[in-house]
């Protein structure tokens, strides 16, 4: 028995990176898991090596942009599992700009992706569990860069610390029905998107585990763990938390 057997989850994004292994470790832990993401091929792919090792799994391709989108992938969630009791709200993007050469565009898709569609897929999932009785959980991937800062990543950090407000305020609202809200704050994790817009050189590389006293960067999996965490019974206290796993970095940028 997993310690999530017979749960029901959603994952926005998850065919690759955190989110894949996310949906992995879920499923592992015995959970049916719907997963949405743009890319159809990894996510097609993902479905597939899933059901293959036995487990119940379906991919939607979905935009995490668009909130109508996002309604219909709770909704069809809804009716391949019969309900929704865990929710993962991990969609996410950055561009990395001059805040005086950002576009109206790069601003608006950041926000709509980030930050909206954790509020839209949130609201839908919360309506369901309250019309149903469900004693759920939601979760979002929130950053350290909600409290830290990497000038070239503003619309990035702003949606993070509002992901990080969200999950404040819908964990007060949502606590009297049992649902219980929490988000992670992941520090540097060796995904693509990292790969793409922080590990630009060696020295982008050497700056960054510089102020990581660990001195590596997190693996995907550790992150998994953390989710699991958050959707199981072993955190049944646990609401309205960011929990960082960032190798240290937030305490050492607050003493320096």
């Amino acid at each position: 028995m997993g310690q999530l057997t017979g749960r029901r989850a959603l994952v926005v994004a998850g065919a690759a990176g955190i989110g894949r292994a996310c949906v992995e470790r879920f499923a592992a832990e015995g959970a049916k898991v719907v997963f949405s993401d743009i890319h159809r091929a990894n996510g097609v792919a993902l479905e597939k090596a899933l059901r293959e090792a036995g487990h119940e799994a379906w991919f939607l391709e979905s935009d995490a942009g668009v909130a109508d989108q996002v309604r219909a992938l709770v909704e069809q969630a809804i009716g391949l599992m019969g309900g929704i009791d865990l929710l993962l709200n991990n969609a996410g993007i950055a561009v990395s700009k001059d805040f005086l050469d950002l576009t109206d565009e790069d601003f608006d898709r950041t926000v709509n992706v980030n930050l909206k569609s954790a509020y839209v897929a949130s609201q839908a999932v919360a309506r369901h569990m309250l019309a149903s009785g469900t004693r759920g959980t939601i979760t979002s991937m929130s950053s350290v860069n909600a409290v830290l800062n990497i000038p070239n990543l503003l619309t990035y950090n702003i949606t993070k610390g509002g992901l990080n407000q969200l999950t404040r305020n819908l964990a007060i609202r949502l606590a009297p029905h049992g649902i219980r809200v929490n988000a992670i704050g992941p520090g540097t994790i060796l995904t693509e998107l990292v790969k793409k817009t922080i590990y630009t050189s060696d020295a982008a590389k050497a700056a960054v585990m510089s102020r990581t006293p660990m001195g590596r960067a997190g693996d995907v999996a550790e992150i998994a763990s953390i989710a699991v965490f958050l959707a199981s019974e072993a955190s049944s206290y646990v609401t309205g938390q960011v929990i960082y796993a960032d190798g240290g970095r937030l305490p050492l940028n607050y003493t320096v």
